[in-house]
């Protein structure tokens, strides 16, 4: 490791991500991503897993009421 190092050109941010657009790796069971695959009629996986947990939401949102 070097005594000093030259930041005299470096770029404050340059790598920086906010946290609202990381997307986090979902991993789903064998059995569940079968599935969605087998039923999905050709749409990808992403978007039916979303789909499913806007319709659970909705639900919860209507039995909370």
């Amino acid at each position: 490791m070097k005594d000093e190092y030259d930041f005299s050109h470096a770029e404050q941010g340059k790598f920086y991500v906010p946290a609202s657009e990381i997307e986090l790796p979902i991993y789903l069971d064998a059995d569940i991503l079968q599935h969605l695959r087998r039923h999905g009629e050709g749409t990808d996986v992403q978007t039916l897993v979303n789909d499913l947990l806007r319709k659970d939401i909705e639900i919860a949102g209507r039995l909370s009421d």
